[in-house]
C-alpha cells in the first residue's frame, strides 16, 4: 500500500513539474506577430481615422519630403524606418490609386501615400502608439482626410533662382502650406479679407492661378490651427481660405509636388504671390 501511495505521489509531482515546464516554455515563446501585408485605417482617440499597417502600427509623413523623394537618411532613417510592402493590401476606406513606390538613394524601396513617403517611428512600442506626431514640427501621422499639409524646402522660383519665404532672393529652408498631395498653395497680396480679387470667371484667365476648390475643411497637421481655415464661394465654386487669404495653385507648377515657381511670378522679388505658413499675417475685415 505504501509503495502504491509513493508511486502515486511521485507521479503527481512529475506531472506538476511537467506542466510548469510546459507553461514556462510557452511563456518564453510569445505568439509571432502577423506578417505585414499592407495598410488599413485605424481609429485613434486623439487623431480620429489614421493610416497604419495591417497590424495597427502607425505610419507617418515627413514634411521635408517636399518633392516625391525621401530626405530621411542616416540617423534619421534609424529613428524613422521606411515602410515598404510590395503590392500592399489596401484596407476599406483607402484608395489604391493613392499609394505608390519610390526607390531611395540607397536603392531601397518605400511606399508612398499621395506622393508622401511613409515611415514608422522607432519610439512607438505598441501598435496603438502615436508618439511621432509633431516631432520637430515636421512629422505627422498619415491620415486620409488632410485638407492641407506642411512642407519644408528651398523655394525655387519660375526664373530658376532661390527665394526665401518672404519672396526675395536668398537661401532658406522655408516652411509652406500645400494641399494634401504636396502641391504648393499661394496667397495673392491684392486680395482682401476672404475676398478673391484675381479670379474673373473666365477659364483662360483663371487657369493661370486656379483656386484650391475644397468644399469643407477637414483635418490639418497638428502644428496648424484648423480655426484659421475657412471656405468662400467664388463664381459658383468654393475656395479654401487661410487666415483670411484665399488660396491658389500656380498653373505653371503643373500640379508637381514640391514645385514653387509662383514665388517669383510675374516679377522676381516683387512678392506679389507668396507661400503661406504659420507666420503668415492674418487679413482682417
Amino acid at each position: 500500500m505504501k509503495t502504491k501511495m509513493y508511486l502515486a505521489l511521485t507521479g503527481s509531482i512529475a506531472l506538476t513539474l511537467l506542466a510548469a515546464s510546459c507553461k514556462k516554455n510557452h511563456d518564453n515563446n510569445p505568439t509571432t506577430p502577423k506578417a505585414v501585408t499592407g495598410v488599413q485605417l485605424t481609429s485613434n482617440a486623439t487623431f480620429g481615422s489614421i493610416i497604419t499597417d495591417n497590424n495597427g502600427r502607425t505610419l507617418y509623413l515627413f514634411s521635408d519630403d517636399a518633392a516625391n523623394v525621401s530626405t530621411c537618411t542616416g540617423g534619421c532613417a534609424v529613428a524613422w524606418p521606411a515602410f515598404y510592402k510590395e503590392n500592399p493590401s489596401i484596407g476599406t476606406g483607402l484608395a489604391a490609386a493613392d499609394f505608390g513606390v519610390i526607390t531611395n538613394a540607397d536603392g531601397n524601396k518605400q511606399t508612398t501615400y499621395k506622393g508622401w513617403p511613409l515611415y514608422y517611428y522607432s519610439k512607438d512600442v505598441a501598435a496603438t502608439d502615436v508618439n511621432g506626431d509633431g516631432v520637430g514640427k515636421s512629422w505627422f501621422i498619415a491620415k486620409p482626410d488632410y485638407t492641407v499639409m506642411v512642407s519644408y524646402a528651398q523655394l525655387i522660383g519660375h526664373d530658376g533662382n532661390q527665394y526665401t519665404s518672404k519672396g526675395i532672393a536668398g537661401t532658406e529652408n522655408s516652411q509652406y502650406i500645400t494641399d494634401a498631395n504636396g502641391r504648393t498653395l499661394y496667397l495673392f497680396t491684392k486680395d482682401t479679407f476672404k475676398t478673391n480679387k484675381f479670379s474673373t470667371g473666365v477659364v483662360a484667365h483663371d487657369a493661370n492661378w486656379p483656386i484650391d476648390a475644397v468644399t469643407a475643411v477637414q483635418s490639418v497637421p497638428s502644428i496648424l490651427n484648423k480655426a484659421d481655415f475657412d471656405v468662400i464661394t467664388v463664381f459658383g465654386q468654393t475656395q479654401l481660405v487661410y487666415k483670411g487669404h484665399p488660396l491658389y495653385y500656380f498653373g505653371q507648377d503643373n500640379g508637381v509636388k514640391g514645385s514653387t515657381k509662383g514665388v517669383s511670378f510675374p516679377t522676381p522679388g516683387a512678392a506679389i504671390w507668396q507661400i503661406n505658413n504659420t507666420t503668415t499675417l492674418a487679413l482682417t475685415q
